[in-house]
């Protein structure tokens, strides 16, 4: 009998410790609220006039192209010499032959805008209508394509991921319109083996329209053949010279 009570003295007092234990305090709109840190101040661009070029860069974005000349970008041919693309009138254009064109600069994780216009008068059809490319990385390409009333496969329309992931809708302007992409891009990771961790994600809103949720890129994007994956550190913004004189204006980037 003594074991017995003495067992249940101790589940006694074990019960009563656990209703002794101190409730949590109650709960106000300011237990929640978080005041450091504090979110730093950046300025947001501004809308230029009609005659202008979209929105201006925010402050803490890398200017791609000011309007004046392309300094900040080199030939892909060898990262080197100069670009040979024309510039005027506040853009600049593909010079057909030239080859494509990348920035001096690499990077990781961004945001980015780039503005962009097919050629006013159409020439050809599919992919041989204002064709160009915008390769993150220099590596994996949103198309850039005159797809306003112009059937071609759907993963190489205008804002497609090329050859992987078809756009969710198709928002184009006309020929002749300037358009826009507002993209936010997560590089891809790597273990020290060289095998893709974590792959690359990218956010497309083509002319205000979400057309790429967060999707996965799953390598390289290949005219022939299927994606291959390749262990890189940063890369450059590459475009392409396809042969049509498509033009870009007001580019700039957020490292995030």
């Amino acid at each position: 009998m003594k074991r017995r009570s003495l067992t249940l003295g101790f589940i006694a007092t074990t019960v009563g410790l656990a209703f002794a234990q101190p409730q949590p305090n109650k709960q106000t709109p300011e237990s929640t609220e978080i005041w450091d840190p504090v979110p730093r101040v950046v300025t947001p661009g501004n809308l230029a006039p009609a005659t202008g070029s979209g929105v201006t860069a925010p402050s803490d974005a890398v200017v791609l192209f000011d309007g004046k000349n392309l300094d900040n970008w080199v030939s892909d041919k060898d990262g080197q010499s100069a670009a040979k693309w024309t510039v005027a009138d506040g853009a600049f254009t593909v010079a057909r032959g030239t080859g494509d064109i990348r920035t001096k600069q690499e990077f990781g994780d961004y945001q980015l805008h780039i503005e962009f216009r097919s050629p006013s008068q159409v020439a050809g059809n599919g992919q041989g209508r204002g064709n160009s490319g915008i390769f993150m990385q220099g590596l994996y390409e949103l198309q850039v394509l005159d797809s306003y009333d112009n059937r071609t496969y759907s993963n190489g329309q205008a804002g497609s991921i090329y050859k992987q992931s078809m756009p969710l809708v198709n928002a184009s302007r006309k020929p002749g319109e300037w358009q826009t992409y507002d993209v936010v891009y997560t590089a891809p990771r790597f273990n020290k083996d060289g095998l893709m961790i974590h792959p690359p994600y990218i956010t497309v809103i083509h002319n205000g329209v979400l057309v790429q949720n967060h999707t996965a890129i799953r390598g390289t994007t290949p005219f022939v053949g299927l994606p291959e994956v390749k262990a890189h550190g940063k890369g450059p913004i590459k475009l392409q010279d396809h042969g049509n004189p498509v033009s870009f204006r007001n580019v700039w980037i957020r490292e995030l």
